[in-house]
């Protein structure tokens, strides 16, 4: 958009199978985001799931990104490498008392009738060692309920807001909606709003276009900034594509791989989806012309302000 100075926005997708058309859409528009305002574009893998992960999924993706033309600037940070550095950012938290080991399992949270988690574990001083926060303190009091422990950070009593470029005010009640967080699970796999936070900040990314299924992460991520005192990036939630259960597409819901031999019609389909209204006489473009077109008529405005879209939208 016009009046931008300063723009670096990523793609960073999880290595658990390959590309789907919902996976293009939020590449797309994040790309053409950036190309738009002359900023750069990073692509980031996010690999701290191994469980989840398949072999050979990183490279296929980034082949994928190859084969549509959406080309990154710079080297592709993973975060599997950068796990040292999420430690010392856990290690900081603890030691300014604002995080604190959790052994609560998912059924005593359903015992206790916890919609969100009730700070069950929070105790009255949070000065733990990071040593001590394998296991509760009280495990060291009580042999019989050791095992590891969960990380969560506190949250305020307080609405955090802020204003997204495409689904405008969103505002989210920290302590009752959503109560402090994990940040590393009790398997001791960093959690999703921790390393995003970090990645952000060290890839200097000042804005985000993605999808809507990580609105409601965004006031987590904020708080988690404002506790680091790191700048927040300016946001924008793209719908999602759901199948006809309502379900977004994604892996799990077994979403097919778009078509990499192919790309030019998915790139026309994604720019129709995002309300960009692609003349019919672009269907023939290569897809270098047709990215260069999606850049220069590029429109955030247009894209449609709801959560959803319809996999039934997609032209057979």
């Amino acid at each position: 958009m016009p009046g931008i100075s300063y723009y670096i926005g990523r793609f960073a997708p999880s290595p658990t199978g390959s590309l789907h058309f919902g996976s293009l859409l939020a590449a797309l528009a994040s790309f053409l985001d950036a190309r738009s305002n002359q900023g750069r574009w990073l692509v980031r893998m996010e690999d701290l799931d191994p469980p989840r992960e398949i072999a050979g999924a990183a490279d296929q993706i980034l082949r994928t990104l190859e084969a549509f033309g959406l080309y990154w600037d710079g080297s592709v940070r993973y975060q599997s490498q950068h796990l040292d550095q999420y430690h010392q950012v856990m290690q900081q938290l603890l030691d300014r008392q604002q995080a604190y080991p959790c052994d609560c399992s998912r059924q005593q949270l359903a015992k206790r009738n916890a919609k969100v988690y009730d700070g069950f574990c929070r105790p009255e001083s949070l000065a733990a060692p990071l040593d001590s926060a394998l296991t509760h303190p009280l495990d060291q009091q009580h042999p019989e309920l050791q095992r590891p422990s969960a990380i969560r950070v506190k949250v305020p009593n307080l609405d955090l807001g802020f204003e997204d470029a495409i689904q405008g005010h969103v505002q989210q009640q920290l302590r009752t909606e959503v109560g402090d967080f994990v940040i590393r699970r009790k398997d001791g796999l960093y959690a999703y709003q921790l390393a995003v936070v970090i990645d952000d900040a060290e890839q200097q990314i000042s804005h985000i276009v993605r999808g809507y299924d990580l609105l409601d992460s965004t006031p987590r991520q904020i708080h988690l900034q404002q506790l680091l005192r790191l700048a927040t990036p300016a946001y924008a939630h793209i719908p999602i594509l759901v199948n006809r259960l309502g379900q977004k597409l994604s892996k799990q819901t077994f979403a097919s791989a778009i078509n990499p031999k192919k790309p030019e019609d998915s790139i026309f389909q994604a720019l129709a989806l995002l309300g960009q209204r692609p003349p019919e006489s672009l269907r023939a473009a290569s897809t270098h012309e047709m990215l260069n077109g999606g850049i220069n008529h590029w429109q955030r405005a247009k894209i449609p302000r709801q959560p959803h879209l319809a996999e039934s939208l997609l032209e057979p």
